[in-house]
């Protein structure tokens, strides 16, 4: 068992780590009545105010109905999601945590709370769990506002339901008005054991996609692009031993998805009365799922974003990453009802409710879109680089994921894209300006909308890529990586992955602004990280600088109260949820001081981004992926700031 002289030396193993999660999911377990998912009309079933007195949280296995199928979840008194936890800022809390699973320890993390390092929930890490039949007691100082929510960091408990919603009441006057609130929970349920899915994406990394391209896709490209040029592009894709369609790891082929715990045939409904402005507060608490937001026929005004209140921004659509959390005003002003669609990224699926004056109405439900596909600025190359500049065609030396250049290493056989291919006129233009090595993304303010083009002519959605910032050094992380994007782009002003053509407005992180200035802006930060999120994408081996975290199980260690940049490159071709525990994080979008303070940021293929922090919060803070089958496959460090500069 993890103590917590070895928590202060940083000397956590893999196997401690898992130490306290779930391993015998099959095992019987406290059983009890059926769940009430959150109320079919107008908000939660079961919500708790939580003050100093304290409240009691059950943690056990429960049975569930989705679509009229039982299985079982862990649940948080007895229900999915648990229940809406409301404090108030300023306040201290007390939860006392049941663990009545029999065999399994169990854990409650305070997603994007600034909380104790031992209050934080993570096994192994800031405390060894809570283990069967045992209590296990939060308390602490409630220190922000906002919309946040609570999961297990135990295994796969959080795929298996136990996740919930915390909204959190400011003490001063609220700066954003509204007349009514409704919590949005969004999430992903599969019947299968998690473990099970696991394995079969360890042995098939494509195994859930049914959406792949087929000979009637390959006839309808070629009448719109040319035979030739069609058959080169699937002459790369099969080179490279990897699908366009590879948008989601896990889809609606077992996922049914979920809102406050309710398919879309149970319409989750919530109230209203023409023209009041309501607020809807999104969590998307899926374990992988990317859901795109919509209303039609209303506009969201963003208020908040991961319980940070933002200066308003007006859009159609949210593509709302893993663990995001989104506050958005709509004021509906006909005496009818509306859809709350949120369709996943991959178009496999989608979860629903409804927005109605009165119980019992429905509004059409839109059609899914046309699934996406991957792009060759996913693939980390210029757009002058279709034909395939160093690509040997002719080759069959591995499988060189994703058409990046080939990670080296043991990989270093693979063909793939050759240094100094992706040198044109535009990536050089990009470059100018560097000061001591460092790319404009290493610069504040360089992350502007940008009009940059590099020859985009003709490809579907191009148009809005944004600037290359950076090519990849020398370093190809070892044998724990099979990929890298040679070039890397600033991406904070695109739409998420298909959206790139829609006809009406999404948010991007570049809409981002803080609402009050950030009070730690403009000290110039004393060290600066690299990080590069790596894996194998045919071998769904996925990792952080080429190792996975039982590889490099040391801490990153920094200074109490040392302002820190943080620059983020995505060498592969899927979307990473970041979430960094203990400290909000300023993503560097060019808004200066103003930048918005975040705990999770959507790292998208090939991309290069940054931000900075004050490491005001001692302790160990976990920093991870938050696809939950990411994480569980290795893409996790954590930082120690510890008190004493001796120790640093």
């Amino acid at each position: 068992m993890t103590t917590p002289a070895d928590s202060r030396r940083g000397k956590i193993t893999r196997r401690r780590f898992l130490q306290a999660s779930a391993i015998g999911l099959a095992a019987a377990g406290w059983s009890g009545l059926r769940p009430a998912p959150v109320a079919a009309v107008g908000g939660q079933a079961n919500e708790l105010r939580v003050t100093e007195r304290g409240v009691d949280i059950a943690i056990g296995r429960t049975p569930i109905y989705v679509r009229g199928r039982q299985g079982w979840a862990v649940t948080m008194n007895g229900t999915v999601p648990g229940p809406l936890l409301r404090m108030r800022e300023g306040e201290t809390v007390v939860m006392r945590v049941t663990n009545r699973l029999e065999k399994e320890s169990a854990s409650i993390h305070w997603h994007g709370m600034l909380v104790p390092s031992d209050m934080d929930g993570v096994p192994g890490l800031s405390f060894p769990g809570v283990a069967p039949g045992e209590t296990f007691t939060y308390r602490f100082l409630v220190r922000q506002n906002g919309t946040y929510w609570y999961h297990s960091h135990s295994g796969f408990h959080e795929q298996l339901g136990q996740y919930g919603p915390i909204v959190i009441e400011p003490v001063k006057p609220d700066p954003v008005k509204y007349d009514r609130e409704h919590v949005i929970v969004l999430s992903d349920w599969t019947f299968e054991n998690p473990h099970r899915v696991f394995s079969k994406l360890k042995k098939q990394s494509d195994y859930y996609n049914f959406q792949q391209r087929t000979a009637a896709d390959f006839f309808r490209d070629a009448g719109k692009d040319g035979l030739r040029a069609t058959l080169r592009e699937r002459a790369m894709w099969g080179q490279m031993r990897m699908s366009p369609t590879d948008i989601l790891d896990i889809t609606g082929h077992t996922y049914t998805y979920l809102v406050n715990g309710m398919a879309a045939e149970e319409n989750w409904t919530a109230l209203f009365r023409p023209g009041e402005r309501i607020r809807l507060r999104f969590i998307n608490s899926s374990a992988q799922t990317i859901f795109n937001v919509r209303v039609p026929d209303l506009r969201l005004t963003v208020v908040q974003a991961d319980g940070q209140n933002v200066q308003p921004v007006v859009v159609d659509e949210i593509q709302i990453t893993v663990a995001e959390t989104y506050d958005v005003i709509v004021t509906p002003k006909e005496d009818r009802a509306y859809t709350i669609f949120a369709e996943t990224m991959d178009r496999s699926g989608y979860a629903r409710g409804t927005l109605a004056p009165r119980a019992g109405m429905s509004a059409a439900v839109p059609r899914l879109r046309e699934r996406p596909l991957r792009t060759m600025i996913d693939m980390g190359m210029e757009m002058n680089d279709m034909t395939m500049p160093g690509m040997n065609m002719g080759s069959s030396g591995g499988h060189g994921d994703a058409g990046m250049t080939s990670g080296g290493g043991a990989h270093a056989g693979m063909s793939g894209m050759e240094h100094g291919s992706m040198h044109d006129g535009a990536g050089e233009g990009a470059m100018q300006g560097m000061n001591h090595g460092q790319t404009p993304s290493m610069t504040r303010g360089a992350h502007g909308m940008g009009d940059t083009k590099h020859d985009m002519a003709g490809m579907p959605g191009m148009e809005k890529a944004g600037p290359v910032v950076a090519k990849h050094g020398p370093d190809t992380h070892g044998p724990g990586n099979s990929m890298i994007a040679e070039v890397q782009r600033n991406r904070l002003g695109e739409p998420g992955t298909g959206l790139e053509n829609v006809e009406h407005r999404v948010l991007v992180y570049n809409d981002l602004k803080s609402l009050e200035p950030n009070a730690d802006y403009g000290a110039p930060p004393a060290r600066e990280i690299e990080m590069h999120l790596t894996g194998n994408m045919e071998n769904f081996m996925w990792s952080i600088d080429g190792k996975k975290f039982s590889e490099a199980p040391e801490p990153i260690w920094l200074r109490y109260g040392e302002r820190v940049r943080v620059i983020l490159v995505n060498d592969t071709m899927m979307e990473h949820p970041m979430h960094m525990h203990g400290m909000f994080k300023q993503i560097d979008n060019g808004a200066g001081k103003h930048m918005p303070r975040k705990h999770m940021i959507n790292v998208r293929p090939a991309e290069r981004l940054v931000y900075e922090f004050t490491a005001d919060e001692p302790g160990n803070w976990a920093f991870h992926c938050h696809l939950l089958y990411h994480m569980e496959a290795g893409m996790f460090r954590f930082f120690n700031v510890p008190l004493s500069p001796k120790n640093a």
